[in-house]
């Protein structure tokens, strides 16, 4: 097996490392410059997906030309990323709404829950009055 790649293969493989880690880096800037965690929550997330797509498109590259074959084993730990990171952005925003709720701060009031609406007239109230 050939330890050099062609040029073309080199050129792409860098630009995408360079491009992920670039996205990674402007997402860890708006974490760290953003006023509150409202504003902070999305850069991170947007960042490491966009990161971690470029960095896997380069590895899928390097590894296939290297190896004259397709390489597709880190597509997998894009799809990890790719499913996790908007659950953990929904969870963190969640229990961060809770807290502000809980202090009084300005954010906007939780949607009602199906007990608390009044029902209107004729409306069904269980499985038996359908």
């Amino acid at each position: 097996m050939s330890t050099t790649l062609p040029l073309w293969a080199e050129i792409v493989t860098a630009v995408f490392a360079v491009l992920g880690a670039a996205f990674a880096a402007i997402g860890s800037f708006g974490l760290v410059r953003l006023p509150t965690f409202f504003h902070r929550i999305h850069a991170p997330t947007l960042g490491a997906t966009a990161g971690v797509w470029c960095i896997t498109i380069a590895t899928i590259i390097y590894f296939s030309v290297q190896g004259h074959k397709l390489f597709l084993h880190a597509a997998l730990i894009t799809l990890f990323v790719a499913l996790t990171a908007p659950i953990t952005t929904i969870f963190l925003m969640r229990a961060a709404l809770f807290r502000e709720r809980q202090k009084g701060g300005d954010v906007p009031p939780a949607a009602p829950s199906a007990e608390s609406q009044p029902l209107a007239v004729g409306q069904p109230t269980g499985p038996r009055d359908r």
